[in-house]
């Protein structure tokens, strides 16, 4: 259920609100396009910066909105265990397939911290949980076998791993025993080789730009076609790189309204990107040929 390129929504905004016009479109443009699945309220969403009620309002719009069409898997995650509980148990109740849960930032807990986080959600709760490891927005980082220990409890079933590490699919592998737990990248651009040591998909910021280049190259994996894959990871590697020329989602938001598709705004401490990062973005663009 959970293989395959899922898009990390971002929330667009206006006049400080979540636009939800451009969000239900932005959403049906993902899913015409072929993505597995979307992914409300993660690190791209910007739900650091929503109030709960904020964030359930975008999920739960999110899940009407994808009308049981591909899986909405919810970001619930925070650094408190009791909130993370709360949030998840009310997305389970708006209708969420999975929550993501990234690792808890900023108190840095031991390997038997983040066991006990992720077994108190798993016990009080109902939904698949898929394992979020971002160690450059956290300051933690998942050693492998935590994660064999957490694949043990039936309803932890994926991982995102946002490290960079190719080797970490492999090792993953290694330290899990259920050869049905999935394996996700964090980072477009490294998917080609995490797929080929091992993934099983690769949730994208890339592809809220380009939602019908990422699922085609997903596409061409399952089908061994190694030409359309050369040519598609050629092809968005500036792209890849030119998301994250400055903090995700700044660049991506900016990348978006050049098609027209809603404005470049984030809410603070975020910011737009400088006159600088817009060229390199413009440029990415225009070697992906998504304008002359």
């Amino acid at each position: 259920m959970f293989k395959g390129c899922f898009t990390a929504l971002v929330t667009p905004f206006q006049n400080g609100r979540v636009d939800e016009i451009v969000f239900r479109e932005q959403i049906s443009r993902q899913i015409d396009a072929g993505i597995t699945g979307v992914i409300p309220c993660g690190t791209t969403g910007e739900s650091a910066t929503m109030a709960p009620e904020e964030q359930l309002q975008v999920i739960e719009l999110c899940i009407k909105t994808v009308a049981g069409r591909v899986p909405v898997i919810a970001g619930t995650g925070a650094n408190d265990t009791k909130k993370t509980i709360d949030m998840t148990l009310k997305v389970q109740k708006l209708g969420a397939n999975a929550a993501l849960i990234v690792t808890p930032y900023y108190n840095k807990p031991t390997a038997e911290g983040l066991y006990q986080h992720y077994k108190a959600i798993h016990d009080a709760t109902d939904l698949p949980i898929i394992l979020y490891n971002v160690p450059g927005r956290t300051g933690i980082n998942m050693m492998p076998e935590t994660i064999g220990r957490l694949a043990e409890l039936p309803r932890i079933v994926a991982i995102k791993d946002a490290t960079s590490d190719i080797m970490r699919p492999i090792k993953i592998r290694q330290a899990v025993k259920d050869k049905n737990f999935t394996i996700l990248s964090g980072e477009d651009a490294s998917i080609v080789a995490f797929l080929a040591h091992g993934g099983d998909g690769c949730v994208s910021v890339t592809s809220n730009l380009v939602p019908h280049l990422c699922a085609q190259l997903y596409k061409a994996w399952t089908e061994k076609d190694w030409e359309t894959i050369e040519s598609l990871r050629d092809k968005m590697a500036l792209l890849h790189e030119a998301m994250f020329v400055e903090t995700s989602p700044s660049p991506v938001k900016y990348a978006l309204s050049l098609l027209g598709i809603g404005n470049p705004s984030v809410r603070l401490p975020l910011v737009e990107i400088s006159d600088n990062s817009k060229e390199v973005v413009r440029a990415a663009m225009k070697a992906a040929e998504l304008f002359n």
